[in-house]
């Protein structure tokens, strides 16, 4: 199923199906931009009001820029036309989709069977066994492939790989995952100092998010090469320097003369949708010192190494970043939906508040003290609402239990259509209970089932409140056999 899923900007983790939108429109057209007439709204101010569009030809798709102010980029590249391929990257200011196809050799579960061994199918023979956690290292070479340096390099190298896949899966904490990473990098690589950068996502910008040195005390700031940065970014490929200042591709670089580094390897952080930033390692050794001592620190191994580890420290940042993403986003719906809960049972007291006031006015103008008292009632009861409704903030944290009692769901019925007496004849609503005789008294929460019944009619009285002739319904029915009772609001 051809969809587009929004994976960064306001809205993250909403999902289009293209499908279902092209057979809503005429001309087989989807329009994405900031105008609400569009098929696919982006709310981002650096999005034009028709920014761009989507056409379907037979089974493909294909994305055209409509002349959009700030421009529409596909994986990187910003484009005037261009088909569509599942996996793509389509950016529109500052939003970020990816476009799914749905394409692929899927086939439904039920194509997967277990056999048992009783039906006799089962021919197979467990030969050999390994646990779930290897500890820090892989199981040694046999004595015989020892003296195999490729092999032996192979498994080192397989070694920290492991090793890294178990580092960033055992943290959330984005800082903490780093310095995992730079630990793991040390371990490995004599460097003497290093760094990870990450990209700011408004300005672009490298950050700093970790450092290590080789000697703990040294408190000395770090300076690093524009140049090499720049290389690597601008190439998307790691470099691998043994005379930075030497080096041809640097040559013009005069932030390499200042910084003094001799040896360097600098590695794009590539993930999914891009890169986040680069991992930094060099060493101020002198080359004539290292060549004296036994050869080049860093070598095209490591550098190919750093090169996976940074694109698997990549991933394991944007997973993270997505995670708080998604967390955050759940405690704003949260959020949302309490003040929604809150402002309706408000909106409620409020209305009963205002239908007993009302009596208490018209009571007193009549001096009638029978009128006065039952309106005062009213608000009394809605000021107890009050209280109960602070209460229930204040224990916000904590789930509210039940507070069975016994209760006359009559009376409670009579109590709710009081309190909306008044906004209904305002509204020339009339509103009707029919109750059965003899109706039992039920065990139950009376607080909380008046506000569920109050809450209901009086979504009601909204729905009918522009017609001549509305008319709310409440009805009850006791299920004797099931010992439940149901209450039936209709409009």
């Amino acid at each position: 199923m051809p969809s587009l899923y929004v994976i960064q900007g306001n809205g993250q983790g909403s999902h289009f199906d293209l499908t279902e939108l092209v057979s809503s429109s005429d001309d087989r057209v989807i329009g994405i931009g900031r105008e609400k007439g569009n098929d696919i709204t982006v709310e981002d101010h650096e999005a034009s009001r028709r920014h761009a569009e989507i056409r379907k030809h037979n089974d493909t798709y294909s994305l055209t820029d409509l002349d959009s102010s700030n421009g529409t980029f596909l994986n990187n590249c910003r484009i005037a036309e261009a088909e569509l391929k599942s996996g793509d990257r389509i950016q529109i200011g500052r939003t970020l989709f990816l476009y799914s196809h749905g394409e692929g050799g899927h086939l439904p579960p039920a194509n997967v069977e277990i056999v048992g061994t009783e039906s006799g199918d089962d021919g197979s023979r467990i030969i050999a066994a390994v646990p779930d956690k290897l500890g820090p290292n892989l199981p040694p070479l046999p004595q015989d492939d020892t003296q195999n340096h490729w092999l032996v390099q192979a498994q080192n190298n397989l070694d920290v790989m492991y090793r890294t896949a178990l580092a960033v899966s055992h943290t959330l904490d984005i800082d903490d995952l780093l310095d995992r990473i730079l630990q793991l990098v040390f371990d490995w690589v004599e460097a003497d100092r290093g760094c990870i950068m990450l990209r700011e996502e408004e300005t672009g910008q490298l950050i700093t998010k970790a450092r290590r040195d080789r000697e703990a005390g040294t408190k000395s700031s770090m300076t690093i090469s524009r140049t090499i940065l720049d290389y690597v970014l601008e190439r998307h490929e790691g470099v691998l320097t043994s005379n930075a200042q030497g080096d041809d591709r640097f040559r013009s670089g005069q932030s390499v003369l200042r910084t003094g580094v001799h040896e360097a390897i600098c590695v794009p952080m590539q993930g999914r949708y891009g890169q986040i930033g680069v991992l930094y390692v060099d060493t101020l050794t002198p080359l004539g010192e290292v060549m004296a001592s036994g050869g080049q620190r860093f070598t095209d191994e490591h550098l190919k190494l750093m090169v996976a580890i940074g694109h698997q420290a990549a991933l394991a940042v944007e997973d993270t970043t997505y995670y708080s993403a998604m967390v955050q986003s759940e405690r704003l719906a949260a959020v949302g939906q309490t003040i929604a809960t809150l402002s309706h049972h408000i909106k409620n007291i409020l209305q009963g508040i205002h239908g007993g006031s009302y009596l208490v006015e018209m009571g007193l103008d009549k001096n009638d003290l029978g009128v006065t008292d039952k309106g005062w009632g009213i608000v009394r009861r809605n000021q107890q609402k009050i209280s109960s409704l602070v209460m229930d903030m204040l224990s916000f944290s904590k789930d509210r239990k039940p507070e069975p009692s016994p209760s006359d769901i009559p009376a409670l019925l009579a109590e709710i259509i009081e309190t909306v007496k008044q906004r209904a004849e305002d509204a020339a609503i009339s509103v009707h209970c029919k109750t059965p005789d003899n109706f039992p008294v039920l065990l139950c929460d009376t607080e909380a089932l008046s506000r569920a019944i109050l809450n209901v009619v009086t979504n009601a009285i909204d729905a009918v409140e522009e017609l001549s002739d509305g008319t709310v319904n409440i009805t009850t029915e006791i299920d004797e056999k099931r010992e439940v009772v149901h209450v039936r609001v209709t409009d």
